[in-house]
């Protein structure tokens, strides 16, 4: 089992799903959203909010779009979230400036108030609940992902699930209401007892498998969060060790969203994951040739980020040498480091400080793991680093969702 922060990212980072709607501005910032042009779904949610300000779900759209713009420009969307190496509880918190983290609590704030006045006109509401639910959905987000705060992040989780469960109860057949209660099945199952003596869980003790059999139904009869629970289980197939069943969905959603080229690289680590060398490394190539040609959306991938990931799935196959070319394509230059966010480049370093452990090469090694330490000292692989320096890297027995 990986590490449970990972669990309840995935839970948090897809609660706040949100609805379809017939404005243009909401159906062309989804577009955007999903393709991740996060700058212009912005833009586009802004329009309709200004269109229609009492309308709840609009705020919301703002909100999850702000909250995913800063997520994006962190790297905080990389697969390492739920894969690999990396414990998202020890990644360095995001710090959006402080006027994103203003305007993100007013969306919320407002739509919550809005939500809440219908609700007291009219207590089975269940556009009014379910927004309700979003709201303290994505708050939840922001709890963790920016104040890293467990305590409130898994309040307002319960909170979320509450209301859709309201709506649940007032139509059985709201399959969209469903995902966030599969996840929060899902998270709950898999907390150990010091999170649930939290308190927010009392009585409450989650199921694994109840949650991914939840997710499933909304993948197979939603409606507006159909889509949301396709990325959720590719996911948690992947964190179960069942990356074989992820691959036709993660296919499915890049014919639907052909400029999020994050969903290409997450293919290739899927098929490197079930051991297919030859199909990642395709992959990966195709993202290449897409850059070169200058494909929508690919051009604004770095290089760097090519060949990280490339050298990164070397190193898995233990082709040494073309993963050191690889990784040193990175971090050659302070420029070169420049164009990655910390988490690769960190991982770009302690790579290469693990190659050389490989090949009996400590002193070198030493060097690599003092650059990783020193270009992102709070993150995970810094301390891991920290570690290799005095007890060098060796190879483990088993390797599996090579991240």
């Amino acid at each position: 089992m990986k590490a449970l922060p990972a669990f309840f990212a995935i839970a948090l980072l897809t609660a706040g799903s949100l609805c379809a709607a017939a404005n243009p501005w909401i159906q062309q910032g989804d577009d955007d959203f999903y393709n991740l042009d996060y700058d212009q779904s912005v833009a586009n949610y802004e329009k309709a909010v200004a269109d229609d300000p009492q309308n709840a779900e609009y705020h919301n759209h703002l909100a999850q779009a702000l909250l995913y713009r800063e997520m994006f420009r962190d790297g905080a969307l990389e697969s390492e979230l739920v894969s690999g190496n990396n414990s998202f509880l020890r990644r360095p918190k995001l710090e959006p400036p402080a006027d994103v983290e203003k305007r993100f609590f007013s969306e919320i704030e407002r739509s919550m108030q809005l939500s809440q006045a219908r609700i007291a006109k009219k207590p089975d509401d269940i556009f009014a609940l379910h927004q309700l639910s979003i709201a303290y959905a994505l708050r939840a987000n922001y709890g963790f992902l920016v104040r890293k705060s467990w305590r409130a992040s898994l309040y307002d989780s319960s909170q979320a699930r509450k209301y859709d469960n309201e709506v649940t109860q007032i139509d059985p057949g709201d399959y969209d209401a469903r995902l966030l209660q599969g996840c929060y099945d899902y998270v709950v199952g898999s907390l150990n007892w010091a999170m649930r003596a939290l308190g927010f869980v009392a009585g409450f003790h989650g199921d694994k498998q109840r949650g991914i059999r939840t997710i499933e139904e909304v993948a197979e009869k939603g409606k507006e969060n159909r889509v949301d629970a396709e990325i959720v289980l590719c996911a948690l197939y992947r964190r179960e060790g069942q990356s074989k069943r992820a691959i036709p969905l993660v296919s499915g959603l890049i014919q639907r969203y052909p400029r999020a080229y994050l969903l290409r690289f997450e293919l290739a680590q899927m098929y490197a994951s079930t051991g297919d060398r030859k199909s990642a490394l395709n992959t990966l190539g195709e993202i290449a040739k897409m850059k070169q040609e200058n494909a929508p959306g690919y051009g604004r991938i770095p290089w760097e980020k090519i060949y990280y990931e490339t050298g990164n799935l070397e190193f898995w196959f233990d082709d040494l040498d073309r993963a050191l070319d690889n990784l040193r394509k990175v971090t050659a230059t302070p420029e070169q480091l420049k164009e990655v966010d910390l988490n690769t480049g960190v991982l770009a370093l302690m790579r290469q400080g693990q190659i050389y452990d490989l090949e009996n090469r400590h002193n070198l090694a030493i060097k690599a793991y003092q650059q990783a330490v020193k270009f992102a000292p709070d993150a995970e692989a810094a301390h891991e680093s920290q570690h290799y320096i005095n007890s060098p890297y060796t190879r483990p027995i088993h390797t599996s969702d090579r991240g």
